[in-house]
């Protein structure tokens, strides 16, 4: 029994106090909702709220001489921070599998990969993985061709791994025939056909190229320095042989060296390479077998000045400063010692004709030599220089062949400007 004194100090609790007050009805109702939902996410299962992609698929990858099987999926219904896709690998349905790809869950989809099966519209959030092998141990294994494989996916995050769906088959297998190169083929063909027509065009009738005013100063220089009774200095740039401006360059040379052979003219040639040295030599020697002056030819005038840079580029200028070439003829790929060498002859009063497709060095050349050949001025002069047929109608065919592909970059751009969603696709794609 309770006192009065009791009932008075210490009143009776009723128990749904615990639960209902009048004053905190609504602080009561949030704090029961809250209770409950945490409990509910104590007790539930993290992998049945993510549900496994409905296709996952596995095929071998086309346009490829095999050896590769492309994997592709839609991303799972939710993904925990930092999930990453695993792809394992088995010879037999029932396994072992092993491990073979893992993909980030937020990237690697078929819309960053244009040339990728499955980037169209419709596919474009597709997940992509490329497997070649998978892992043995230690030991990696590569995929063999006509082989079956069979392809598992999970997803692992949040401290465990959840499974992705079914188990898919494929085979790796070479293709005779990479159709995302058809468009290379078309355009070679064509341009091919292009130059062998304009080669016989230029058989029957003389082609019109327009007048490179450096090569027409070739004679003019040439005179000059057998008027005076100088030699000529011909100069190679830094490049190895098997390079288009070293090749250029040496074509020249033997334009040139047949017109030294006719007028009685010293020439000299100063390499920085052996083998171009070597090349330079029999080309100007047959030259002057050509002409009829094989007395005339010196293999001592063609040699190689300094295979560093800036020493060849020094010994050149002091050839240019004691023997005083009445003209200086620089042709190839040149570096940082374009103005060393530039600079230098114009102190001497030579004339100086340059040829580069170094863009870098072609201000250089501008502002200090008398007349310069201009990038792809520089491959045109040796059909220029000799009219051959073959040689013109190349040149002519690679003209119509850029002229071509101006049109169509031009054209592409106004139809993307002006959005025709169809040909831009076609054009951006070829």
């Amino acid at each position: 029994m309770r006192t009065d004194w009791e009932e008075a100090t210490c009143p009776r609790r009723d128990w749904r106090g615990l639960f209902w007050h009048p004053r905190k009805k609504e602080s009561l109702i949030m704090s029961r909702l809250i209770f409950l939902l945490l409990l509910g996410g104590i007790f539930s299962n993290p992998a049945q709220s993510l549900q496994p992609p409905e296709r996952f698929e596995a095929f071998d990858t086309p346009n490829d001489a095999g050896g590769s099987v492309t994997l592709t999926w839609p991303p799972f219904s939710s993904v925990p921070a930092g999930g990453v896709y695993l792809v394992s690998v088995a010879i037999a349905p029932d396994g072992p599998f092993y491990p073979a790809a893992e993909v980030g869950a937020a990237g690697n989809l078929t819309s960053g990969d244009a040339v990728s099966p499955g980037s169209d519209e419709e596919n474009r959030n597709l997940h992509l993985a490329l497997v070649r092998e998978f892992l043995v141990g230690e030991q990696k294994v590569p995929l063999e061709n006509n082989r079956p494989y069979y392809f598992r996916l999970e997803l692992r995050g949040a401290g465990q791994d959840f499974p992705g769906g079914s188990t898919v088959q494929a085979e790796a297998r070479g293709n005779l025939f990479n159709w995302l190169k058809l468009n290379n083929l078309i355009l070679g063909t064509a341009f091919s056909l292009i130059i062998l027509c304009s080669i016989a065009l230029a058989r029957r009738r003389t082609l019109y190229i327009r007048r490179i005013a450096g090569l027409e100063a070739l004679d003019e220089a040439l005179g000059r320095a057998t008027e005076m009774g100088r030699a000529v200095l011909f100069i190679h740039g830094l490049r190895e042989m098997e390079q288009i401006s070293t090749i250029a360059a040496v074509n020249i040379l033997g334009r040139i060296a047949r017109r030294t052979a006719e007028f009685d003219t010293a020439l000299r040639v100063a390499n920085s390479n052996p083998v171009v040295m070597a090349v330079s030599q029999e080309t100007v020697k047959e030259a002057y077998l050509e002409v009829g002056r094989p007395d005339a030819y010196n293999q001592d005038n063609i040699f190689v000045a300094g295979t560093d840079q800036f020493s060849y580029a020094a010994a050149v200028e002091g050839m240019m400063m004691r023997e005083r070439p009445a003209a200086h003829i620089m042709m190839g790929y040149f570096y940082a010692e374009s103005l060393l060498l530039a600079e230098t002859g114009a102190t001497t009063g030579a004339i100086q004709i340059a040829g580069t497709d170094a863009f870098t060095q072609l201000p250089f050349f501008v502002t200090t030599c008398d007349y310069t050949l201009l990038g792809e001025e520089l491959y045109a002069a040796s059909a220029y220089l000799s009219r051959e047929p073959r040689l013109l109608g190349s040149l002519k065919g690679q003209d119509i062949g850029k002229g071509m592909l101006i049109v169509v970059i031009v054209l592409g751009t106004l139809l993307a400007s002006l959005d025709f969603p169809l040909l831009t696709s076609f054009f951006s794609a070829h």
